[in-house]
């Protein structure tokens, strides 16, 4: 089983139409976090994953169906082009997600690819459209 951990734009309404029918494949597991901070980048958050940090990224872990389109699908949407990291907006990376009761998971996760510089943190690890720019 592959899972993914979703903290931002993709959990909130008004998902993009390109990536709905994807979205609607994933098979949710529960409410999770992982640990890191959170920023509010304006038209969508930015997560940078620190294992030591006190602070939490909050979201959601959903279970991955076996097929690859899935992944390349939200590849594309989150700007991740595998072979050229450098350049891409967000990579992904497996990180250990723990879920809301307790048991940890490794899941893929997006991270943003970049020095979040003076962007806002979201302190309580929440992102929502109605705290974005």
């Amino acid at each position: 089983m592959e899972y993914l951990f979703l903290y931002g734009t993709l959990l909130v309404d008004g998902v993009p139409d390109e990536v709905v029918v994807v979205l609607k494949s994933l098979r949710r597991i529960g409410p999770a976090h992982v640990r890191g901070r959170l920023y509010d980048l304006g038209e969508y958050p930015g997560a940078i994953v620190a294992p030591a940090s006190k602070t939490l990224i909050r979201g959601e872990i959903f279970e991955l169906p076996a097929t690859p389109a899935t992944l390349k699908s939200l590849d594309e949407y989150e700007e991740f082009d595998p072979l050229n990291e450098e350049q891409s907006l967000f990579v992904r990376r497996r990180v250990k997600a723990t879920l809301q009761d307790g048991p940890q998971v490794d899941c893929w996760m997006y991270v943003y690819n970049d020095d979040p510089g003076t962007a806002p943190l979201l302190a309580d690890g929440t992102y929502s459209k109605t705290k974005a720019a």
